[in-house]
């Protein structure tokens, strides 16, 4: 079992990790490779809230080891093509036991994606939007911190612009994993590959602006 205990753990090979991927091979790689990497793609986006949607509740290990699943289900997260779903795409969605069978989070998924296409009109993009959230400096990661005056603030517009699963603590964990802020435990492996991609990153800008 593993222990979520906020600490570095090490491998064989003395690689230094934050402590929640324990010994399962496809969560290191998850941490190794995606977690906290900057990204800007809103496909890739939304995608990642949604499935912190639907992992309020359940573990991330268990989102992520369906994760195929709910691509093949939802399209790859193309948010043009999950806004055209209907009542029958539900019904069906809720047959597939190979994503989490929740109607309320298929439903909400099928709404966000609505919302998302209006957010890209608006902003010019998602990623427009989502790292206006990027705070001006942040704490380092005690791994106690379950949500930020930021993601509370993303929360609020969200759900005013008729989202839904995304209070805070669901925002502030797709703002970890998307490199809004590097919540990589000092120490760990992943830390400076992280801090050097966020300085490199181009953040986006608003249409217009």
């Amino acid at each position: 079992m593993t222990d979520y205990t906020p600490r570095l753990i090490s491998d064989e090979d003395d690689v230094s990790r934050c402590w929640w991927c324990g010994e399962h091979a496809d969560y290191i790689a998850y941490h190794d490779d995606e977690w906290g990497v900057p990204t800007a793609d809103d496909q890739h986006l939304f995608e990642k809230i949604c499935l912190e949607g639907f992992q309020s509740g359940l573990s991330w290990l268990t989102i992520l080891r369906k994760r195929d699943n709910f691509r093949r289900a939802f399209n790859d997260f193309n948010f043009e093509r999950v806004a055209q779903f209907n009542r029958s795409s539900v019904e069906r969605l809720l047959k597939d036991a190979g994503i989490v069978r929740h109607r309320g989070k298929i439903e909400s998924t099928i709404n966000n994606a609505k919302r998302a296409l209006q957010l890209r009109d608006e902003f010019g993009s998602l990623a427009a939007f989502f790292w206006k959230f990027e705070p001006e400096t942040h704490p380092i990661f005690d791994g106690k911190v379950s949500t930020t005056i930021e993601s509370k603030m993303m929360s609020k517009e969200l759900k005013k612009r008729g989202w839904s699963f995304v209070g805070p603590t669901t925002a502030y964990a797709f703002m970890q994993s998307l490199g809004i802020v590097n919540d990589h435990l000092p120490g760990c492996a992943s830390f400076e590959i992280v801090e050097k991609a966020r300085k490199k990153f181009k953040r986006p800008s608003v249409a217009g602006s």
